[in-house]
């Protein structure tokens, strides 16, 4: 189980400047993704960070979304943030969406050149999915806007050739 006292996610959050995100959440479970999103704009409002907003009926929607908007949109944000919930039914149907939104957000993380943050908790009941909006778990919310904004620098770095690697002389195994 994540708990925040594992984490130093929250320390050294990059300044950066003209940065666009974009959220796409799902409208299933609305009352718990409406305050990942909620966590998620506070965010990216504190540290100056462009948004928009656009919704997708279930979370197997979110890849596809991101996708269509990679491909055939002009203002190409510098990171997407996915946020969702899905909670576990009487059916396999949990375990499917869960596969298949975590596959689709990997393969975009693999196949285009903006990070795409993976913000849908996948849980066991409503407590727990309540328990990660603020409650002992932290915000998944916050910690995905952060996570845009420390990706966002990362590969800005990267593509600009700008990050530097430590490179050790000796390899011990």
């Amino acid at each position: 189980m994540a708990t925040q006292k594992k984490s130093t996610l929250h320390k050294g959050i990059p300044v950066i400047n003209d940065a666009f995100v974009l959220l796409v959440k799902t409208e299933w479970n609305a009352p718990i993704v409406d305050a990942l999103e909620k966590g998620c704009i506070k965010i990216l409002e504190k540290n100056g960070i462009c948004f928009k907003v656009i919704n997708v009926p279930g979370a197997i929607e979110i890849p596809f979304a991101i996708q269509q908007h990679f491909d055939f949109t002009v203002n190409i944000p510098d990171a997407y943030i996915a946020l969702g919930t899905v909670i576990r039914g009487d059916t396999p149907h949990f375990d499917y969406v869960c596969k298949y939104v975590t596959e689709g957000i990997l393969e975009l993380n693999m196949s285009i050149d903006k990070p795409v943050i993976y913000g849908v908790l996948t849980v066991e009941n409503e407590q727990q999915a309540i328990e990660r909006i603020g409650g002992i778990h932290g915000h998944k919310g916050e910690e995905a806007a952060i996570t845009a904004i420390k990706m966002i620098d990362l590969n800005r770095k990267i593509q600009s050739q700008q990050f530097e690697f430590d490179i050790k002389q000796e390899t011990k195994y």
